[in-house]
């Protein structure tokens, strides 16, 4: 946000002058500020920049699908009366007799074809979906997708992830969402507390660089001004980031469920049955409604009908998806799959036999950092607020990469070099700026960091190497002098 290295040439004031007008506790924690802001701004803005990168095109992934898949997720001419499920269901397992039957998914428009849902062994956890005309009962074709996703969405969404290298390759993702916050949190308060902020007190001073600055104070404006414009998009998308990350993932769903935060569990328990020896609650459906493990045969389609009429009559209305029972005793799954503002994701358990509902839960009785969390990662993918939510998270990508871009410049303007008998203005921040922070600060601050290691492991360890590095080339340089 501020610049990499964010000090000024120097002036006619003595730095005992200046240090003695902002207190030597400010000018130690400011120190250390600018050194850790240096040293992530170096060693963390790479992931940052491949994120950017990767986030800007997976935003566009429902456009780049019509593109591709666009005859199989379109009709050619809508209008009419759809047919029933249980006939759509009849022309895609006679197209693709393979597998087994594992859940439906309705149209979310007009134009949108039905999805049938194919649980094949040979697939593994991915699915073979078949695309049928809901007018004509026409099968368009088949991808194989992944929990819901088609072939292009998936591949582009492993890519921002772990760029397709596993759960290895997602420490990349969690490295630039951890340091993401660290990074505009700091910079804001170098730029508005910086010499700056003093001399231009005005938002127009803050908000926008100087026109008339050069060298590496333009680029300073341009990087730092742009981060303000910037930082809460780069906030939100670092905290509904860190939600999917391997470890600090796992530390929010901790905290979740001590808060009890979570969503709450439709029960697809029939009324008097028991489950099988072994059985497991909410085995009945796959991952997001469309990866069941597989049935021994197919369910009858009229099934479907009946389940959808129930779900209809009460109060689900859009795109739903239809997943059956994994036994005899488990109720059918009929789940809202509305993710465009208002959200739609009413949940019901339907008793086919009695054309009943058995159970149902609501989005309005979600607890709020469940529906906060489901509301962050729609947004954080580009589907919350349609096209609009689409290009404000282009703005803040390419944003960021032009942040990137200002923060490398100002550290090669800055560099190190001589200039014929004069150094170059600017010097890499003081290592061991820590030691200049007062004792108490020192001592709260450790079980402060050590907390925010837990919560954040990736960003604990990587702070720790850099104290390391810092103490290392320390005595190095020291050493050497000597």
């Amino acid at each position: 946000m501020s610049s990499t290295i964010d000090r000024d040439p120097p002036t006619t004031a003595s730095a005992p002058a200046r240090a003695g007008r902002t207190g030597p506790h400010r000018q130690g924690i400011r120190a250390l500020l600018v050194r850790l802001h240096f040293y992530a701004g170096v060693f963390v803005a790479p992931f940052l920049l491949v994120t950017a990168l990767t986030g800007l095109v997976y935003a566009f992934a429902p456009q780049l699908d019509q593109l591709a898949y666009g005859d199989r997720l379109r009709v050619e001419e809508a209008g009419g009366r759809p047919r029933p499920l249980s006939e759509q269901i009849g022309a895609a397992r006679a197209a693709h007799p393979e597998g087994t039957l594992s859940s439906v998914l309705t149209p979310a428009g007009p134009e949108d074809t039905t999805r049938v849902v194919l649980s094949v062994p040979e697939l593994g956890e991915r699915q073979r979906t078949v695309f049928v005309d809901p007018y004509t009962a026409e099968v368009r074709g088949e991808l194989t997708t992944s929990w819901g996703s088609t072939p292009l969405t998936t591949w582009l969404g492993d890519l921002h992830k772990n760029l397709h290298l596993g759960e290895v390759g997602r420490l990349y993702s969690e490295v630039a969402a951890s340091w993401l916050w660290v990074l505009v949190a700091g910079g804001l308060v170098l730029w508005l507390g910086g010499s700056r902020g003093r001399r231009a007190r005005s938002a127009r001073g803050v908000l926008l660089p100087d026109r008339a600055a050069r060298g590496v104070r333009r680029t300073r404006g341009l990087h730092a001004a742009t981060g303000v414009w910037l930082a809460l998009g780069l906030l939100f998308l670092s905290a509904t980031g860190l939600t999917w990350s391997q470890y600090a993932g796992a530390r929010f769903e901790q905290l979740l469920d001590t808060a009890g935060g979570r969503a709450p569990e439709l029960d697809t328990l029939l009324p008097g049955a028991r489950p099988p020896a072994g059985a497991q609650e909410g085995e009945h459906a796959g991952h997001g409604g469309h990866g069941a493990s597989g049935h021994a045969a197919d369910p009858d389609p009229a099934a479907f009908d009946r389940a959808l009429a129930t779900a209809r009559e009460a109060g689900l209305g859009g795109a739903v998806a239809l997943t059956p029972p994994a036994d005899t005793s488990r109720a059918w799954v009929v789940a809202q799959k509305d993710d465009v503002w208002p959200v739609h994701y009413d949940q019901v358990a339907v008793d086919t036999a009695r054309g009943e509902v058995t159970a149902h839960t609501r989005w309005s009785d979600h607890p709020l950092p469940a529906k906060l969390t489901k509301l962050g990662i729609q947004a954080h993918m580009g589907v919350l607020f349609g096209v609009a939510n689409q290009i404000v998270l282009a703005v803040v990508a390419l944003g960021l990469i032009l942040v990137v871009f200002w923060g490398y410049r100002m550290w090669w303007q800055r560099r190190p070099t001589r200039d014929g008998d004069r150094a170059r203005p600017g010097r890499a921040p003081a290592r061991g700026a820590w030691r200049g922070l007062p004792l108490p600060l020192l001592i709260a601050g450790v079980p402060a960091v050590a907390a925010l290691g837990w919560a954040l492991p990736v960003l604990g360890c990587t702070l720790l190497g850099f104290l390391a590095v810092d103490v290392v080339v320390g005595r190095v340089r020291r050493g050497q002098a000597n």
